[in-house]
Order: C-alpha cells, then structure tokens, then sequence
C-alpha cells in the first residue's frame, strides 16, 4: 500500500515551512519515545537520528535558499 503524503510545486517558502513542520514532527516522535524504559543503545541510536534529521533540515534550507522561485515535491510513503 502507498499514500501519495505530498506532489506538487511550492513557493521556497511554502516548501520549507512543510519540510520543516514534517521534520520537526519525526523529531518530536524520537524524543517522545527516549524514557527511562529504554536501553542506552536505543537512547543512542534514537539522538543519532534526531542530528541527522536536524542536518538534513540545515541542508534542505540552504538548497531550497539556492534554489528558483519554486520547488517541485513529491513524498509517497510505503507500507510494506
């Protein structure tokens, strides 16, 4: 099954406030699920994605800064 989360073109604007608001939400998930209850490792692994996912979010503003007026996007999810 796939869900089609997001086509079309944006403003530069519009783009990075959707990039931003749906990094964000992944972010926030990854810090909810650190507790007392999980192992280090998880702990680890969990801080090591919210990094990447916040270098990501400076590479994304600075390629869609470089970019036109506008950015083409398209997301499909994929549930296997």
């Amino acid at each position: 099954m796939e869900i089609q989360l997001i086509e079309g073109q944006y403003s530069n604007n519009e783009a990075m406030e959707l990039l931003t608001q749906l990094i964000h939400v992944k972010i926030k998930f990854h810090e909810n699920k650190i507790s007392g209850q999980c192992t280090e490792e998880d702990i680890k692994s969990r801080e090591r994605r919210i990094k990447q996912l916040q270098k990501d979010l400076y590479e994304v503003r600075n390629f869609i800064t470089a970019k036109g007026k506008s950015i083409s996007l398209r997301s499909t999810i994929e549930i296997q």
